[in-house]
């Protein structure tokens, strides 16, 4: 009987998570406020043409390097902006971290940036994982995931994830997966070198 019970509660949760999946091609409204959709539950999402692109609303938050200090979005105006939500408390993120930290290094010159979201962490560790590390780009330090409610049906609960952003920040890109250098510079140099609007 205990059995058959949990072969139904696994039924249910698959009928659940079915029902979750889209079906449409479109992962964006266009020219609209961002709106999270996962194609085919894809993990690697990438909004083109540019037209097709939704916008972020403000996204910003307590500098973790800087308490008492707003950092965010505004802090990027005219720049393409890698966004990287992470926790000293996860693994994947610590590989990451040094990745991110390249990028940064790598393509600051041509106006990319890198924000981080700290989520779910305590300041102590978050400074100190970000001291050893040598890092260098800002963070929203956000424990309770607040700032995560800007982004309109995104899955808070992945961590590490990325979303880059374009000039105009709207959202070019997402991996709900550790991002790799090989991937993702390519892909922020094609965004800064797309025409002004």
């Amino acid at each position: 009987m205990s059995r058959l019970r949990a072969l139904a509660g696994l039924l249910v949760a698959v009928l659940v998570l079915a029902g979750c999946a889209t079906t449409g091609k479109e992962a964006v409204a266009v020219g609209g406020e961002f709106q999270f959709v996962a194609p085919g539950g894809r993990t690697a999402i990438t909004y083109d043409p540019p037209e097709a692109r939704g916008t972020l609303p403000d996204l910003s938050g307590e500098s973790l390097l800087d308490p008492g200090k707003t950092v965010g979005l505004q802090d990027f105006e005219g720049r393409v902006v890698v966004i990287n939500i992470w926790g000293s408390w996860c693994p994947p993120c610590r590989a990451e971290m040094s990745d991110l930290q390249f990028v940064q290094e790598q393509t600051a010159a041509s106006g990319i940036g890198v924000l981080g979201i700290d989520v779910r962490d305590n300041r102590e560790a978050a400074t100190d994982f970000i001291r050893d590390r040598g890092i260098t780009f800002d963070s929203i330090f956000d424990p309770p995931g607040r700032s995560l409610n800007a982004l309109s049906g995104y899955p808070r609960n992945t961590v590490p994830s990325t979303i880059v952003l374009d000039r105009r920040h709207r959202v070019a890109a997402v991996y709900l997966e550790v991002i790799r250098v090989g991937d993702l510079i390519p892909l922020v140099q094609r965004l800064a070198a797309e025409p002004a609007a």
